[in-house]
């Protein structure tokens, strides 16, 4: 338990800074002590608690129009993933992720001129498929990541924007995957450590995104985003 949750804390001040949230860093992490199965659930549940804090400390500067145009289709994106686990091969779709995410954020690190246009279009996609990768493989804060990234916004409206989107995504989930058995004891015996977890992490994160400068906060987010598709990709193959 205490190297479980110090490890929860270190992804909870990564995934702050980073933007996206902690789960690309949870899922592999909670793959190490629990089945594919109740990582997901656990990872879900953590999330629920990382959101809610992110809300009340960044509550400054969320982008209402992203909120809806990227929201509501990640929403959906969601509860049709979710309820795709149970049919489908996770570890393949976790491989799969991982070198997306290496490729894009690798991509994006190079090309550092290119942005996706801010249009509704992109944003709706950008969510959707999100949404189904947080469903399916329990980690798709970086694809929502990549779209923010890409729509330039400041640090704070950056990670207050994704919180909120977040909040939905994982509240959505969580319902799923405890209607399919995904959070036995196993996993709610972790709620207490996941929730200091998330205050304390969040809370040291916020002080480091104080300090980094504004120019520097989109490569941050595209390196988080590489090396956590580098750790998904490795332990897809390895398992």
């Amino acid at each position: 338990m205490p190297i479980f949750f110090f490890l929860l804390l270190v992804a909870e001040v990564l995934g702050t800074i980073g933007g996206f949230g902690s789960s690309m860093l949870v899922m592999p992490l909670a793959g190490w002590f629990l089945p594919f199965d109740q990582a997901l659930g656990l990872t879900a549940l953590f999330h629920v608690f990382s959101n809610g804090t992110k809300m009340v400390l960044f509550r400054q500067g969320i982008s209402k129009r992203l909120l809806l145009w990227l929201g509501i289709p990640a929403v959906v994106g969601v509860l049709i993933g979710a309820r795709l686990t149970i049919y489908l091969d996770q570890r393949l779709l976790s491989g799969l992720l991982g070198g997306v995410l290496i490729v894009l954020g690798c991509g994006l690190l190079i090309e550092r001129q290119w942005r996706l246009q801010a249009t509704t279009r992109n944003a709706a996609a950008g969510g959707i498929a999100s949404g189904l990768m947080a469903g399916l493989a329990g980690t798709g804060g970086a694809v929502r990541g990549i779209t923010l990234a890409a729509f330039d916004l400041e640090k704070f409206a950056f990670v207050s924007t994704s919180a909120w989107i977040d909040m939905g995504v994982d509240l959505s989930r969580s319902v799923l995957y405890a209607m399919q058995g995904f959070m036995p004891h196993a996993v709610l015996m972790y709620l207490p450590a996941m929730a200091v977890a998330s205050v304390a992490g969040n809370w040291i994160g916020k002080q480091v995104l104080v300090r980094l400068p504004q120019r520097s906060f989109r490569t941050v987010v595209l390196l988080l985003v590489a090396v956590m598709g580098a750790v998904t990709l490795l332990q897809a193959i390895a398992a």
